[in-house]
């Protein structure tokens, strides 16, 4: 382990904070990780995709195994309306071949599990009930984080892994705006509906009368799927988090009455608990460090779900966050030049989900009409308006100096 700045305080055990630790770990760092909860939460949330993009970065720390082993692999969408009409079909067959790797699958708990199981199989400490309060950095020769249990840390530096609500953000630039809610609230579960698989685990997305509604099948036959239901007043913090799942649903399946088969039975069928929680980003922050103190992840770019970037995007960080690290001789240029090799990528693609978000609401019978014949053209060109995004690998051995 290196002597000289090589302390990292990692404040969350989510999806960043684990994966930045194993970048630092590979780089010489000895990195200690801090969260909040004070047990495992592997089963809260619904599920994600990792583009070919973030499996790729999970290849660099040979984390790829471990994770799609918990997942399945996605070999494109078809798009329907609410008629139950497929109108498009976007195919990722040749992602194998083009980027060396394949969509992803798999619940938002699990992975947050095998993360933080993979960090602690390679001797990365994990200490939990650990929330933030504050933290002192005025020495300049390292990082004091004391947290709300009265307990405290020294490191050399501290990275906020910590998520859309940030503590670590809150205190860096305590002016900078909070996140904003995107107008539309997101739904997810797990259901046992007998929906026949489609070939390769193809994801089946509706833009349906009121709301945008797509699910898929796991090879085990479990159905994952998720709602987007437009509103425009952002519900009270926390309001959503008790309603009873029967009332979620009676809400979901009068939001979806109107659109074809197999929406309204998948979310009858729904098994446990389902999720709800506004939608929002995070505006374009001026600075993501400060001294020895920086921010990773939905942290400092949080990015609304349509486009399935936020978890690789944070895979995408820790790499370049721990090479610059490596490369530059103080925590402090490390930092500005990890900002200037990602802020660009990342706001471009906040942009991007943002626009994606805005074409899955209701636009009337006019806007449908054209909607369905003009998305067929939109998805032929997807694969190489996207290329930019999936074909991003970070070149471990390349100094970032």
């Amino acid at each position: 382990m290196r002597t000289k700045d090589g302390h990292a305080l990692i404040v969350g055990c989510g999806i960043a904070g684990p994966v930045v630790a194993m970048a630092l770990q590979r780089a010489g760092f000895e990195p200690v990780i801090y969260e909040a909860q004070s047990g495992p939460m592997d089963d809260v949330g619904a599920f994600l995709n990792l583009a070919p993009n973030g499996v790729n970065a999970l290849k660099t720390l040979g984390l790829d195994g471990p994770v799609q082993a918990a997942g399945f692999s996605s070999s494109g969408i078809a798009f329907w309306n609410g008629a139950g009409r497929r109108i498009a079909v976007m195919d990722n067959g040749p992602e194998e071949q083009r980027y060396g790797a394949t969509t992803t699958v798999i619940k938002r708990g699990v992975l947050h599990r095998v993360l933080r199981e993979e960090a602690l199989r390679r001797g990365i400490r994990v200490e939990t009930g650990r929330k933030l309060e504050s933290y002192d950095s005025s020495g300049g020769t390292g990082v004091v984080a004391r947290f709300t249990d009265g307990s405290s840390a020294h490191g050399d530096f501290l990275l906020g892994c910590d998520g859309l609500s940030s503590r670590t953000r809150q205190l860096l630039l305590p002016d900078a705006p909070g996140p904003v809610y995107t107008g539309q609230l997101g739904w997810g579960g797990f259901s046992r509906y007998p929906v026949p698989p489609s070939p390769g685990g193809m994801m089946q997305m509706t833009f349906g009368r009121r709301g945008f509604f797509g699910y898929c099948v796991a090879p085990s036959g479990e159905v994952y799927w998720f709602s987007n239901e437009p509103q425009a007043q952002e519900p009270a913090r926390g309001s959503l988090r008790s309603v009873p799942s029967e009332v979620s649903k009676e809400r979901l399946l009068a939001l979806h009455a109107d659109d074809a088969s197999p929406i309204a039975g998948i979310i009858r069928a729904t098994e446990g608990g389902i999720s709800c929680s506004p939608i929002h980003d995070i505006p374009f922050l001026p600075t993501w460090h400060q001294g020895r103190v920086c921010l990773v992840g939905d942290a400092a770019h949080a990015t609304s779900p349509h486009v399935g970037q936020g978890a690789s995007m944070a895979m995408e960080d820790a790499l370049v966050l721990a090479r610059c690290l490596r490369d530059l001789p103080a925590p402090e240029a490390a930092f500005a030049r990890y900002q200037s090799l990602r802020k660009a990528r990342v706001e471009k693609l906040t942009r991007a989900a943002r626009r994606t978000g805005n074409t899955k609401g209701a636009p009337g019978p006019v806007g449908a009409w054209f909607r369905d014949r003009l998305l067929p053209l939109f998805i032929k060109r997807a694969a190489e308006a996207n290329a930019w995004v999936y074909s991003y690998k970070v070149d471990w051995e390349a100094s970032a100096a």
